[in-house]
């Protein structure tokens, strides 16, 4: 056989609560130390009922996380939250990889939509994925933000 051999791109599961550790752990260096998120604000109550998928590189360390919490805003309405990637990968395709799985999941639990407070900077990664901006921006955690909403297909499963 002969040709070029299609490279697969990252993949991201739903994380376990042994991964717990390694996604606070990024998310404490994204959001804390990198943009200087107060700890308090980072971390709530709803990580311990939330969706977490993750992605990891080929040494094996998480590298991009992010959080679905079903019905958060009204019945069949999810919020995705916490969209944190390392640095160093960031444009490669773990990010779109973990919003995949958590739309998967959403759409698993029967949510219609999925809303997300995207930062103004993330904004189109957000559009190309299929997310439109509704309303003004606005200050979260002493960044610009926009709520951002996709309606999920019925076949996304």
């Amino acid at each position: 056989m002969t040709g070029a051999v299609p490279v697969a791109g990252p993949v991201a599961v739903v994380a376990t609560p042994a991964d717990r550790p390694e996604v606070a752990a990024l998310r404490h260096r994204v959001f804390v130390e990198e943009q200087g998120v107060p700890a308090e604000l980072e971390r709530d109550d709803a990580d311990a009922t939330a969706v977490h998928a993750l992605s990891r590189d080929d040494a094996g360390r998480v590298v991009a996380v992010g959080r679905l919490l079903p019905d958060a805003a009204g019945p069949g309405r999810a919020v995705v939250g916490r969209m944190a990637a390392d640095p160093a990968v960031r444009g490669r395709g773990h990010g779109g990889a973990v919003l995949a799985v958590l739309e998967r999941e959403a759409v698993a639990r029967r949510q219609r939509e999925v809303e997300l407070h995207a930062q103004v900077t993330a904004r189109r990664f957000y559009e190309r994925a299929g997310y439109t901006a509704v309303g003004a921006e606005y200050q979260e955690a002493g960044m610009a933000h926009v709520t951002m909403v996709r309606r999920l297909p019925d076949g996304l499963l």
